[in-house]
């Protein structure tokens, strides 16, 4: 990703909107707000780590799919992938700006027992029905099309080629951010120490330098320390950060043909990269909240669970050599591992935009236009995100979302 100039001390004393976080979410809003004919505000936006480095989004693996059990999830993806394969006209045709594209490698989940098989068809036709392009395939039809698979254990799977595979979110996310400062978004490197506010309305934001700085708007694009900026307005939001462990790795005999990202039983991912291959994993035991500043690697993750797994899904990836390997952050949402998008109850100038579960990369252009039209029109006019609303958190009625890897 491209740096950014790097200033520190707001320029006034009042912004319309105040963005806490410059990833993908919050320089997605940061764009299509400033992008928006409609929207004439001022914006701020405040970013702790002017290099990225610990951002889930430097961390992901830039994944583009459509199979997810929830149709609005679907309708997401879809957009997304219309908005990256027409990148450089929807970011006004500047010539600059790269043609991103997707590399249609495609998803295939395996299954491995009758129970797993069921959701996938449940889902299969959720997808269907929203226009994806996904199909139920049988043992038989997998060894036919990938026939380096070791299939023993498999009774079926789930197929999509058609928009699913790899993009190139961080020049994305980095065009986003250099278009909204060319659109006179001003971007810091500062951090968000207190939040204060009546009983109805965020007021004024504290900053690590010691300004206090009026917002009519405060939008949580935090990431995974999205609950820090909650808690600072005396609000809950069910976002923690957990660990995802991710290897590169060539292999003395690559395939003839690029890997889709397979999901093993064992949930266990891995994928074509390049001229090498992609694989990751949760950690060994369980999946625990970590630390906001903790990305250590566990002991034998590689040894104990990586390389077994993939070497018996694909023995002619015995012989092989690792070239990365990284930890990153997952935002992931306790509560129903959904997107949180929308206005708190009471607290009607405090936007969330947060605990996308591994997903946020490729949400990312549908939650920046939803952002938008929220703060501009008050409603969402295009795709209706109101699903994802904090309400529903407080009335307790998850909309759970099964596919994340």
């Amino acid at each position: 990703m491209t740096l950014p100039s790097i200033d520190t001390k707001p320029l006034r004393k009042h912004y319309d909107v105040v963005i806490v976080g410059g990833a993908s979410m919050g320089s997605a809003a940061a764009w299509y707000l400033s992008s928006n004919k409609d929207f004439q505000g001022r914006i701020l936006v405040v970013e702790r780590d002017p290099t990225y480095q610990w951002t889930s989004t430097a961390a992901s693996n830039n994944c583009m799919r459509q199979q997810f059990a929830s149709a609005i999830n679907v309708r997401i993806a879809q957009y997304a992938a219309e908005f990256v394969k027409d990148f450089r006209a929807n970011l006004g045709g500047d010539e600059r700006v790269p043609e991103l594209g997707i590399q249609n490698f495609g998803y295939l989940y395996l299954a491995d027992n009758e129970d797993f098989l069921n959701v996938l068809r449940r889902d299969q036709k959720t997808q269907a029905d929203a226009g994806a392009a996904t199909r139920i395939v049988t043992t038989a039809e997998i060894r036919a099309e990938y026939p380096f698979y070791k299939l023993d254990d498999i009774i079926g799977g789930s197929l999509n080629l058609v928009d699913e595979g790899y993009f190139d979110a961080p020049s994305m996310i980095n065009w986003w951010r250099n278009k909204a400062r060319d659109n006179r978004v001003e971007y810091i490197t500062n951090e968000v120490t207190s939040i204060n506010r009546s009983a109805s309305a965020v007021e004024t934001i504290r900053l690590r330098s010691g300004e206090l700085v009026g917002a009519g708007t405060v939008i949580n694009a935090a990431g995974p320390r999205a609950s820090l900026v909650a808690k600072m307005a005396g609000l809950d939001v069910p976002v923690e950060p957990r660990r995802r462990y991710t290897y590169i790795f060539s292999a003395d005999r690559p395939l003839e043909r690029d890997l889709p990202l397979t999901i093993d039983p064992t949930g266990v991912h891995f994928r074509t990269e390049g001229r090498n291959y992609l694989i990751g994993c949760h950690p060994l035991h369980g999946d625990p909240a970590v630390g906001y500043d903790d990305f250590a690697f566990e002991v034998g993750v590689w040894e104990k669970k990586l390389y077994p797994i993939v070497v018996n899904r694909i023995p002619q990836f015995k012989d092989l050599r690792i070239v990365d390997s990284w930890v990153g952050h997952y935002e992931f949402n306790t509560f129903d591992q959904n997107a949180i998008i929308g206005r708190h109850t009471t607290i009607s100038n405090f936007i969330f935009v947060n605990g996308f579960s591994g997903h946020g990369s490729q949400q990312a252009p549908a939650m920046g236009r939803g952002v938008s039209e929220l703060v501009t029109y008050g409603e969402y006019r295009t795709l209706d995100l109101s699903p994802f609303s904090y309400g529903r958190i407080e009335s307790n009625e998850p909309l759970v979302e099964r596919a994340v890897i």
